[in-house]
């Protein structure tokens, strides 16, 4: 998972089966956008997979019911969910996965795509990033087909991760998520493991690093794989030979946060409201956090609740996360430093 562009990704798994996503496993990646829905991201991959399994001999019947229960999952769906694009060559069956809501149709879908998947001897493996922007009432239906799936021993399984959140977006969804999932937290590296990530691929072309520049480098990435990755490389383009120096890593740094600032950060930045910028510039202010509600409040000279709306706007963009009641934290590492660079001085404070 080395290069997820976020701190303290929450990846799920469906409990079943999840020890049979194998070479034979038929799999579904999609990355959850926050403007398209669950059913238009579903459907074409969908469709790919039943059709691969409608060519083997002993899955072919089955396949073709999938193909027919996606047709009707397809036209029934249409109406309320404008972008499903999915062409289907065979008839719907009447009454299968055809009712017009998403929670019982996308259950049915599900069984007879697992049930072609069973005689297939495979497994439907789905895989969505960003899950977090999955609004709720998919995200139920999408936790109610999969839970059905369980009970039925159907062969559909999901591997998904999200920010912090996803896990009580998940409980609130459905209550017996916490029992279907498991919910293991991929976080920043640790000294340990950073400074392995950084020696050993060097060592493997023959360049080694004095101490002091990866001790340098783990406190500049705070451990975060993505920024590892950009100091590495800047850090060995800038190095004449080996050891690459302290010094390398220092004018490395310039380069690498000049190119984080008018990519990495600046896309986050650009997609923010005057008020959200200056919650954010606010929370910068106290440092890399996480920080009480109350205390960014205070120093906007505003009421918490007044507040609640922006910093519910911020999380539901993935710009923040409250890892405990009370408390809001930054997504990604060192963007309080850049909010303070873009937003210099006092004036944010008006």
């Amino acid at each position: 998972m080395v290069g997820l562009r976020g701190v303290g990704k929450t990846v799920l798994l469906s409990k079943m089966q999840r020890d049979a996503v194998a070479d034979g496993a038929r799999t579904i990646s999609i990355e959850a956008p926050e403007r398209r829905t669950l059913p238009a991201m579903l459907a074409p991959e969908l469709r790919r997979v039943l059709l691969e399994l409608s060519r083997i001999e002993r899955a072919a019947d089955a396949a073709r019911r999938g193909l027919r229960a996606l047709a009707g999952f397809a036209r029934a769906l249409k109406v309320k969910y404008q972008d499903i694009e999915v062409g289907i060559d065979l008839e719907p069956e009447a009454g299968l996965a055809d009712n017009g809501d998403l929670q019982h149709d996308l259950q049915a879908l599900f069984e007879a795509a697992g049930r072609a998947a069973q005689d297939a001897g495979s497994v439907i493996a789905i895989f969505i990033d960003e899950l977090q922007y999955v609004g709720e009432p998919e995200l139920e239906a999408l936790i109610t087909a999969l839970h059905k799936c369980a009970q039925l021993q159907v062969p559909v399984l999901l591997v998904g991760a999200g920010l912090p959140q996803l896990r009580g977006r998940m409980g609130s969804a459905k209550s017996y998520a916490e029992r279907l999932f498991d919910f293991p937290l991929i976080d920043a590296l640790g000294p340990d493991d950073a400074r392995r990530a950084l020696i050993r691929p060097a060592e493997d072309e023959g360049v080694s690093y004095e101490p002091a520049a990866v001790e340098a480098i783990i406190e500049m990435t705070r451990g975060y794989p993505y920024f590892l990755q950009e100091w590495g490389k800047h850090s060995w383009d800038v190095a004449e030979d080996s050891p690459i120096r302290l010094a390398d890593v220092e004018e490395a740094s310039k380069v690498v946060l000049a190119a984080l600032d008018e990519g990495f950060f600046r896309v986050r930045f650009d997609r923010l409201t005057p008020a959200e910028k200056r919650y954010l510039r606010a929370m910068a202010e106290l440092g890399p956090g996480p920080h009480r509600s109350g205390d960014v409040a205070e120093l906007l000279k505003k009421d918490v609740t007044s507040l609640g709306p922006v910093r519910a706007k911020l999380i539901d963009k993935g710009m923040a996360y409250s890892p405990s009641h009370g408390d809001i934290a930054f997504t990604v590492p060192l963007f309080d430093e850049y909010m303070r660079r873009t937003i210099p001085g006092d004036d944010w404070r008006a």
